[in-house]
């Protein structure tokens, strides 16, 4: 389980790139880029972390679904994702 902390500075993030997506946009459109560098660090796109959903945990992402991949496997086996079962042949 990650730290709350972690998590919540991820959320942080995450609306500071929402809050100055169009100005960067119009920054890089201009190639204004000594104003991109005045804009907030956590304004950049690439500084998010993709995390899971449940536990937090940032390793081992499976995008598709937004869950870790241990997240996963427990929600497989007990039948919680539709579609989803164990491979047998």
């Amino acid at each position: 389980m990650a730290k709350v902390s972690w998590t919540e500075r991820n959320d942080r993030k995450r609306r500071t790139v929402a809050k100055f997506a169009a100005k960067r946009a119009e920054l890089k459109a201009k190639g204004d880029y000594a104003g991109l560098s005045q804009l907030p660090r956590d304004a950049s796109p690439t500084r998010l972390v993709n995390r899971c959903n449940v536990t937090g945990r940032r390793h081992a992402h499976m995008r598709k679904f937004g869950v870790s991949r241990m997240t996963f496997r427990e929600a497989a086996l007990n039948g919680m994702i539709p579609g989803v079962t164990k491979a047998s042949w």
